[in-house]
């Protein structure tokens, strides 16, 4: 096999192809690491939810620094109390991520491509989540 039928992709240095997600983890990391030194449960740290602030309701995202907190020093069902969305969140990316590095060293393309039906049902999940947490019965899903 001569150079000029191999993928141009395997041409490149296998650190050059990993180093966006790599990039990316580290920045993710950091913010991880961020969130687990300063706790989001002594006020004064972060803002409070605009949405919760205005309205009392609880947004998708509420708890998530409390969420992430918990998660950094191993306590997962502290986590999943904080923001259940979140950690699933955390194990979604960490699983993409992955697969990405995985495809990037093997210099293959990496398209996530998915149709209506995922994109909906994530939608779906999303706004039940929000509804039932802000629902008497949905107690159980406050931060």
């Amino acid at each position: 096999m001569n150079v000029h039928s191999r993928p141009v992709a395997a041409l490149v240095p296998v650190w050059r192809r990993i180093a966006v997600p790599v990039a990316l983890l580290a920045a993710v990391a950091g913010a991880f690491a961020y969130v687990g030194a300063v706790d989001p449960n002594e006020p004064g740290h972060y803002p409070v939810c605009p949405l919760y602030r205005l309205t009392g309701l609880y947004c998708p995202g509420c708890g998530g620094l409390r969420s992430a907190h918990a998660f950094v020093h191993g306590d997962l069902l502290g986590a999943l109390r904080d923001n259940a969305l979140g950690v699933l969140a955390y194990l979604g990316f960490a699983v993409l991520w992955t697969v990405w590095v995985v495809r990037a060293a093997r210099g293959r393309p990496v398209r996530i491509e998915p149709g209506p039906a995922p994109l909906w049902a994530a939608g779906v999940l999303l706004l039940v989540f929000t509804v039932v947490r802000n629902l008497p019965f949905g107690g159980w899903l406050h931060p």
